[in-house]
Parts: C-alpha cells; structure tokens; sequence
C-alpha cells in the first residue's frame, strides 16, 4: 500500500512538473509573438495590458526546476528576457535600460524559489553551469545593442537548433560584426570584450569563433576592434 502511495505521489508531482513547464513556456511564446514586432518589443502595449506579464512573473517565481538540465537551460533563458521585459515596463517610459538604477546587479527578482538579480541570473544560473558562448545570442538586455530579441519562447526540445540558429544569425549580421576587407579589420559588439572569456582561449582567437559560424570565413590576419555598445532601448 505505501508502495502504491509513493508512486502515486511521485506521478502526480512528475505530472504537475509537465504542465508546470508546459503552461510557462507556452505562455511565453504567446507573449513575445503578441509583443515583438520586427525584431522590437512594444513596451507601450504591454504597459497598458500587463496582466499576462504579471502571470509569467508569477509562473517564474514558482518554477520548479527540472531534473532535465534542457529545461532548465531553457526556463532560464525565457526568464531573464521576461525579467528584463518586465523591469522596463515598471518604468516605461525610458530611454534605455540604463535609466534604471541597479537594474542588473541591485534589483532582485524570485526566480525559481530564489532571489536572483539579472547579473545573478546570467552568470550563475546560465553562463557557470552550462558554458555555453551561444546564450549571448539569446539573452537581451532591453537595448539594441544586444542580439535581437525573438517572437517565440526557447523550448528543450528545440534549444539546440534555437541556440545555433540564432548565433548564426547574429554573427552573420553586418551590423553586428563589421567585416572591412579593404582595411583587413573587422568590429565586433563589447559583448565579446565583456565576456572574454567564453570566446577565446589560449589555443583560439575571436575570429576562430566567429568563423564556426559565419558563412564566409574572415581571414585570420584580420584585426579585431569593438565598437561602443548601443544602449537605447529596443522598443517598437
């Protein structure tokens, strides 16, 4: 009998984990297909109409995380781009996300059972347990400076494919890296200088990794630059 018990217990938490998940990640891909438009977020609209802001909020705050490490790469990338949504939308109408003191590193936000800044979770929960260069090509801060924002939620079962597609789509954007082959110099985005590390190591450079992922090589003579990172917001 406590045999049968347990199981049941453990199927009914097993089932309300599913559509847990199921019921945040949907409602994310709602939310940003309703509010990102060519690539911008119409903060103006989601001010006047926030209540399924509200709900994500709430949904991020009692998430409980996986034992399927996709799901949870996934969740935490979905909820720092609603976070961040969330926070410029507290104060909208703003200029940028800068315009909001500590936005990143002071304000604290209940994400999964736990208190966590912005920079908490980009660094701890996303960039130290899964090492992964590509998460900043699609974690946005609010500013046009960031690889944009999409209109669909990051999924587990898709992650891989999303996380690939849009780094190619970054990388390959002459906006974002600006490859001049008259003055054998390409500029790319501070996100690389910022996070050094993720990007080159003793043995690779940043032209080694953007040519994983650029459709015509830059030759590796090139000289790298960055040019200043563009903070205004991106709102449509």
């Amino acid at each position: 009998m406590k045999k049968i018990l347990f199981l049941m217990v453990v199927l009914l938490h097993s089932t309300t984990s599913i559509a847990q998940e199921t019921s945040f990640f949907s409602t994310t891909d709602s939310f940003l297909n309703k509010h990102v438009h060519g690539k911008k977020v119409n903060y103006e609209a989601v001010k006047k109409d926030n209540k399924t802001l509200k709900d994500l909020m709430l949904q991020i705050a009692s998430f409980k995380l996986s034992n399927d490490s996709k799901v949870n790469k996934a969740f935490f990338i979905n909820a720092y781009n609603i976070v961040m949504i969330n926070a410029i939308v507290e104060k909208y109408p703003i200029n940028s996300p800068m315009d909001i003191a500590g936005v990143f590193d002071k304000t604290k936000y209940t994400v999964a059972g736990t208190k966590l800044t912005l920079n908490d979770i980009e660094n701890k929960m996303i960039r130290e347990k899964y090492k992964d260069a590509r998460i900043h090509f699609v974690l946005v801060c609010g500013a046009n400076g960031c690889p944009p924002i999409t209109n669909f939620a990051y999924t587990a079962e898709n992650l891989e494919h999303q996380l690939e597609q849009q780094t190619k789509l970054a990388i390959n954007n002459p906006d974002f890296i600006k490859v001049n082959v008259k003055s054998k110099k390409v500029e790319i985005s501070q996100i690389f200088e910022w996070y050094k590390e993720d990007f080159i190591s003793t043995k690779s450079s940043y032209i080694d990794f953007l040519n994983k992922y650029k459709s015509e090589p830059i030759p590796a003579n090139f000289k790298v630059t960055f040019y200043n990172y563009d903070w205004s917001l991106n709102k449509h």
